[in-house]
This record gives C-alpha cells, structure tokens and sequence, in this order.
C-alpha cells in the first residue's frame, strides 16, 4: 500500500522549465502599462481585491491588447516542459496516485507542452483562458486559489477524497507554495532558490529532473 495518494504539482519552475512567472512573460510579450500592473499588485497585497480580482485585472490587460492564442503561445517560446516530467507523471499514475495541478499559473502552458494534461491530472486548479473560433479571447475564469490559498485547494481535494493531508504530496519552487508545503504530508521544494521554502520543506531537490521525486514518493 503507497504511503502517499496525492501528489500535487506547481507549473512555473516546476513542470515548466525556462520560467519563474508566467504572468510576467505575456505582460512582457504584449507590453502591458507596468503602472496598471504594480497598482493592482499593490492593491493585492495591501488586502484592498482578492487574488482573483488581481488576476482578472491582468488578463483584461491582455484583452485590451486584442491578444489572440496564437500570441500567447508565442510568447512562450522560449520555456520548455521539465526534464523528467512526462516520465514521472506517467509512473505516479502507474502506481495508482491521483495528481493534481494547484498554482497560480495559466492553463495555457499546460495546453502547450502536455496537450494531453487532463488525461494525466485528476484536479487542476489555475487560471484560465477560453477562445473564441477567432481565437480572441472569450471568458476567463481567474483562480482563487494561489499563496496562502493553494493549501485550501490541498484540502478540498483530499477532504472530497476521504485522503489526509499525511497522504498527500506538493512539489513546488517558489515562496507562495510555502503554505501547501507545510501543510501537505510530504513537501518538495523542487528547483527552488529561496532558502525559507527549503527550510519549510521535507525534501529539497536541486538537480533540475523531476524524475528525482519518484524515490521520495514511491
């Protein structure tokens, strides 16, 4: 009987190589007014919207730019998915566990380089964005659920599953994942360059190769 039943995965840094912050290469990519953008970063952070209001905020700026999916794919150009990353995804489901996406990224880069990511991911909790036949966006529907939040999605999964949160797994690199890895049974600060979330972690891999988990979780 496997110890863990869950594993989660971050995207930015994680799956996806080549990328610390995803929002920030199509801001770059389409030009976006930096002003606009920190006034409601700050508003975020100074609890004045929700992170959800954020991100609607930032994609309505794409929207302004009449971006289409063509653009967003090639602002992506130069990320890649991770070494090891199909591999590991195809032996977690080999060995029965459930997966699930929970980061604050956008279903664009999943789209991208795992065309197939729905087969592989029982949850995935994003943002994201839908295209009309043009390929103009249409609607969007923003995640709630990144920082401190990611470990309420944690917890709905495993409570909709009748797992503990003992049974469950997060990988992830950057410091809006400290909460899940604290909350989550084993936390993997994987490619990560922030000592707080390595010191909160209970395994730190630094060689960029997801299939480094595997003997951690298996």
């Amino acid at each position: 009987m496997p110890k863990y039943k869950l594993v989660c995965f971050d995207v930015d840094g994680t799956l996806i190589d080549n990328v610390q912050f995803s929002w920030q290469i199509f801001h770059d990519y389409f030009q976006t007014d930096k002003h606009k953008r920190e006034d409601a970063r700050n508003k975020f952070f100074n609890g004045h919207i929700t992170y959800k209001q954020w991100a609607e905020h930032d994609i309505s700026m794409w929207k302004e730019k009449k971006a289409s999916k063509e653009d967003f794919f090639r602002a992506l150009k130069d990320l890649k998915l991770m070494e090891g990353a199909m591999g590991t995804l195809t032996e977690l489901k080999r060995n029965g566990l459930k997966l699930a996406v929970i980061s604050g990224s956008i279903n664009l880069l999943l789209e991208k380089f795992i065309h197939d990511y729905n087969e592989f991911f029982d949850d995935v909790f994003l943002s994201k964005i839908y295209f009309d036949g043009n390929g103009s966006i249409n609607h969007v529907e923003a995640t709630e659920f990144d920082m401190d939040a990611k470990a309420l999605a944690l917890k709905k999964i495993a409570e909709r599953e009748k797992i503990s949160l003992s049974e469950c797994v997060f990988v992830g690199d950057y410091l809006n994942d400290m909460k899940i890895i604290q909350e989550a049974g084993l936390g993997i600060a994987f490619n990560c360059k922030h000592d707080e979330l390595k010191q909160a972690a209970d395994v730190v891999i630094e060689k960029k190769d997801l299939r480094e988990i595997l003997k951690h979780i298996i």
